[in-house]
């Protein structure tokens, strides 16, 4: 793959999901440097994560509610996502790691490369919600 020119923009993009404790997805990110960068268009936001995925510096956190979160977690990790809100955690590698007998990578004719485990659920806020209302 041919280097690419630095730019400011992909540079504050990879900056601003580092320092995230979420999984942002791209209007989000629109959002927040649109006052560092007024004339970035959501295009340009789109096309640098893009970027930042095809050189490993980003990934995606998946498809939630229809919008595609990413993660500054390049490597494969498990994430729990809370089917009422949204929000997606970083799972710590012993639990997928406890379930590992339960999964097989042993799939005849395939050879498997990388294991992403996705587990859904309520997140804290939304259980204790649903408890106070009595659901």
């Amino acid at each position: 793959m041919q280097a690419r020119k630095k730019s400011k923009k992909r540079e504050a993009i990879l900056e601003l999901l580092r320092n995230s404790k979420t999984h942002p997805e791209v209007q989000w990110v629109y959002e927040r440097l649109k006052a560092v960068f007024p004339d970035i268009s959501l295009g340009t936001v789109y096309r640098n994560i893009r970027i930042l995925i095809e050189e490993g510096q980003l990934a995606s956190a998946g498809v939630i509610n229809g919008e595609e979160h990413f993660d500054s977690i390049p490597l494969p990790h498990s994430h729990a996502i809370c089917t009422v809100c949204g929000q997606i955690a970083d799972l710590d590698e012993k639990i997928p790691d406890k379930l590992s007998g339960i999964f097989s990578d042993d799939i005849p004719g395939f050879t498997i490369d990388i294991r992403k485990t996705v587990f859904y659920g309520l997140c804290d806020k939304c259980s204790r919600e649903t408890a106070a209302l009595g659901r």
